[in-house]
């Protein structure tokens, strides 16, 4: 971490580090314009802000639960331009596709709940029931 003008700034290995996305990523990212370019450093090296890191992390996470990269894209771009209604389109509709992400794993959950009853019934020798 480095400070300029009392405002920490990091280099694009620490914030690799942090936000746990390969320089490469954050390099993309820039290129496609997901973020916006970081202020430069010495030797032009990319510093980025504490700010910097949270648009970061918040991107990661839409990424995580699946977002494509044009909606995100579409989030950012709305978003540069104080278009807070859309914004809050794409939130929402990605929120219920979160939702419904949710329900198909606590289905798929409760089947392997069920299939590890089972088959721990068969190894303690309490049934010899199919493996259906």
């Amino acid at each position: 971490m480095h400070k300029d003008r009392d405002k920490p700034s990091f280099t694009i290995s620490e914030v690799s580090e942090m936000t746990e996305l390969s320089a490469d990523t954050l390099r993309y990212y820039e290129k496609i314009g997901l973020l916006t370019s970081p202020q430069r450093g010495a030797g032009m090296q990319r510093m980025y802000t504490s700010e910097d890191i949270g648009r970061i992390r918040f991107l990661t996470y839409l990424k995580r639960t699946h977002m494509p990269l044009k909606k995100i894209q579409q989030y950012v771009n709305y978003y540069e331009l104080h278009e807070e209604a859309q914004c809050f389109v794409l939130l929402d509709e990605h929120r219920q596709d979160i939702e419904r992400q949710l329900k198909e794993l606590e289905a798929t959950h409760q089947l392997i709940q069920f299939k590890l009853a089972h088959f721990q019934e068969i190894k303690d020798g309490k049934s010899k029931e199919s493996y259906e």
